[in-house]
């Protein structure tokens, strides 16, 4: 632990970490990978706004629709500034599947019959099937790139499978199974070497790694509000503004129109062209709350916490024994994955949750890495700036309860 950074005080802020559950266990919550809690800051910051503030955005002369409005483009300001964008290269989505989403319809138009899309082992099923979709529609072959044992990516085979038809690179910054930080500054150099474009999926890398999209150089990056202590139902899509202009219309609607006739109809400029219809405004609003809080409380002094937690809970699944690691590379986020001898990873973890102690099983929306791993699911612990060494020591107590059951 870092003497800047009082985790006590942290955990005090989020009212969910508070409850009990199963024969009045106190919850232990390390599933903040899949969706992280809230903090009373964004709660209220979203409760204030639909009781005194909501109405619609971008579209009315009255005082609400204008409060509303200025809220929302300060979060869509607030964003720009956490990543180091422009305002009008941030678009409002609802998750980050649905940035994806957007820039693959958008490629869909732009590329040929044999273009080639590289991929990694690594990625969540978001970051692969909007690519088979427009593959199979447009002619594309995907091309994908191999792991090592440790969790690390082939940077090799990367080389070897970049060519002059690679049109685009879409891969993970962090893996959200195996917490490995990709290489993506060399990836993202050695990708425009060839004239491709890169995205990156960043829903992982959000909270543990401060991002600078203008320093990586990166064509769109997407990540999402509930990962990053705010809101599920918004998400981000950062688009060099060049690289947005060229994409086409994701839906069309209202508020993304400059004007309609029925012989044709104009668009706006980007991020507005990307945003028809109602958008997520409250949610959109707790994210910008939610990254003021999370920016106070410093990204670097929260790493630097749950790297260290990362190192304890290594250390203590390791003296319990009979662990199998899944993720061993020196460059990781605080992520555990791992399956119990002679346990099924479903059960150890409804086991676990019995405990109190609250983890994701499964393949985590990574089907084919885990065909890699040579695994059908793991137990996926994950720490978050509210997590504490007692946590970790829980989640070993809760183990040995499993492995007493299966004895």
């Amino acid at each position: 632990m870092t003497k800047e950074f009082d985790v006590a005080k942290v955990k005090a802020q989020f009212p969910a970490l508070h409850q009990r559950v199963y024969n009045n266990q106190q919850l232990v919550y390390l599933d903040s990978a899949a969706s992280a809690h809230k903090p009373e800051v964004v709660l209220r910051v979203m409760d204030d706004f639909q009781r005194q503030d909501y109405s619609n955005v971008h579209r009315g002369v009255h005082y609400l629709s204008q409060r509303a409005t200025d809220a929302f483009e300060l979060a869509r300001q607030r964003v720009a500034e956490f990543i180091g964008a422009k305002d009008n290269e941030v678009v409002f989505t609802k998750s980050t599947t649905e940035a994806i989403n957007l820039v693959a319809h958008g490629m869909a138009e732009l590329l040929e019959a044999g273009d080639e899309i590289l991929l990694t082992e690594l990625e969540h099923h978001a970051n692969i099937v909007p690519w088979q979709l427009i593959a199979k529609r447009r002619g594309l072959r995907i091309k994908v790139v191999p792991i090592h044992d440790d969790g690390r990516l082939d940077m090799k085979a990367f080389d070897a499978l970049l060519s002059p038809k690679t049109r685009l690179v879409a891969c993970a910054y962090v893996s959200n199974v195996l917490g490995t930080v990709l290489p993506v500054q060399e990836i993202i150099e050695r990708a425009h070497s060839v004239g491709a474009q890169v995205l990156l999926d960043a829903s992982q890398a959000v909270t543990h790694r401060k991002i600078d999209v203008a320093a990586l150089g990166v064509d769109f990056l997407a990540f999402t509000g509930h990962k990053l202590y705010g809101p599920t139902g918004i998400g981000v899509l950062y688009g060099r503004y060049d690289r947005l202009q060229e994409l086409p219309p994701y839906q069309g609607g209202g508020d993304m129109i400059d004007r309609v006739s029925f012989d044709g109809s104009t668009f706006k400029e980007p991020p507005f062209k990307f945003e028809a219809g109602t958008p997520a405004i409250t949610e959109a609003i707790g994210l910008g709350a939610a990254i003021d809080w999370f920016t106070n409380l410093g990204i670097e002094n929260v790493a630097k916490h749950e790297q260290a937690l990362l190192t304890y809970a290594h250390e203590a699944l390791a003296d319990f024994g009979g662990i199998n690691f899944y993720g061993k590379s020196s460059e990781k986020v605080s992520v555990v994955s791992f399956t119990l001898d002679d346990v099924h990873a479903g059960d150890a973890a409804s086991i676990l949750d019995k405990t109190g102690v609250a983890v994701r099983v499964g393949q985590h929306c990574a089907e084919p890495l885990h065909d890699r791993l040579g695994v059908s699911s793991t137990i996926r612990a994950s720490f978050a700036a509210y997590n504490e060494r007692a946590d970790v020591d829980a989640l070993i107590a809760g183990l040995k309860v499993v492995r007493d059951l299966f004895a």
